[in-house]
């Protein structure tokens, strides 16, 4: 949390108004943000569908991750009002124009990242 008034918090907001690209990773930024609108960009799903499909990730990150993207408008969330309750998350219209983009995305890591043997034998 940064105050209102902080410098680094007035230089965030002046690079993401000049900045295409700055403000585009500020939205989707983040370690889950990525692997949520992938999963998300192939159909609507449950929060229990998207918290098995991630297991590494706790679930207060989770649920921070997807308020986060609901605040910025790229995904939205719809409960159901029953017992147990019934949450469902789906893109909205803006997180649909990131599809082109999260597939850019992939293929780029694919082809680029290191084989997993290597990348496992560089963290030890």
């Amino acid at each position: 949390m940064r105050k209102a008034s902080s410098k680094n918090l007035e230089n965030e907001m002046l690079i993401n108004a000049s900045c295409g690209m700055a403000y585009t990773i500020a939205l989707i930024g983040g370690r889950w943000k990525l692997p949520i609108l992938g999963r998300l960009a192939a159909g609507t799903l449950r929060y229990n569908e998207i918290r098995k499909s991630l297991p590494m990730v706790s679930e207060r990150i989770l649920i921070l991750q997807l308020r986060e993207l609901e605040r910025d408008g790229l995904i939205y969330r719809k409960v159901y009002p029953e017992v147990p309750p019934k949450t469902e998350y789906r893109l909205t219209p803006l997180g649909v124009s990131l599809r082109p983009i999260l597939k850019l995305l992939s293929n780029w890591g694919a082809t680029n990242r290191p084989l997993a043997a290597e990348s496992v034998m560089a963290l030890s």
